[in-house]
């Protein structure tokens, strides 16, 4: 099965659009929250691409790309998705007075999760039989850990600074929950940090 260019498009502006409605779209539309649309638009493209890859014939990317690029990659994109929700909704969570004010948040970020476990399970049964890991791999690896190690620190560093220097009266707004999510957000940038550098380093090693 191979898919129809329209289609590939057809899914890229359905993409886009579902990012749009779930980070920057409008807060509330006939007293409904298009945030959870968008967000099922989301799921639905992307189980669409998971059966795409799923039935796809091999061809010359399955060769040219590897197994762990394709996990860098992919790994980003849903980092970054994580990442910009939860600074969308920044003013939601720092306006919490109750956890289950943050539940639909919470809701979203595990049904994203675990759909990324997903596609990445449906891609390994597409890797069977192929190599999944060799030198290469593991030294862009240890790269990629090294500068997200890096980013963790200058952002716990950012964190510690900014509390300890800030006057309390200016601190009203870092209740727990705030608190807590600055920590869930500085592990986010973690793993944005470390897929981002094996995705760049892998498509630079693909290079000619």
């Amino acid at each position: 099965m191979r898919w129809p260019k329209w289609g590939l498009a057809g899914l890229v502006v359905l993409a886009g659009v579902a990012f749009w409605l779930l980070l920057a779209g409008p807060k509330d539309v006939l007293g409904v929250d298009p945030g959870g649309f968008g967000f099922g638009l989301l799921v639905l493209v992307t189980w669409t691409a998971v059966h795409g890859i799923s039935v796809a014939p091999r061809g010359e990317l399955d060769d040219a790309v590897s197994p762990g690029e394709w996990r860098a990659w992919i790994g980003f994109g849903f980092t970054a998705v994580v990442a910009g929700y939860l600074l969308a909704k920044a003013d939601v969570i720092a306006g919490a007075d109750d956890l289950r004010d943050l539940g639909r948040i919470g809701r979203n970020i595990v049904l994203l999760l675990i759909t990324w476990a997903v596609i990445a399970q449906v891609l390994r049964w597409r890797w069977q039989g192929k190599v999944l890991e060799d030198e290469r791999d593991r030294d862009i690896e240890v790269r990629a850990a090294g500068w997200a190690r890096i980013a963790l620190v200058f952002c716990v560093i950012g964190l510690a600074v900014m509390f300890g220097f800030t006057p309390a009266e200016r601190l009203e707004w870092a209740t727990p929950i705030t608190t807590a999510h600055l920590l869930v957000f500085a592990l986010v940038w973690h793993g944005l940090v470390e897929y981002a550098v094996a995705a760049v380093s892998y498509w630079w090693d693909r290079r000619p």
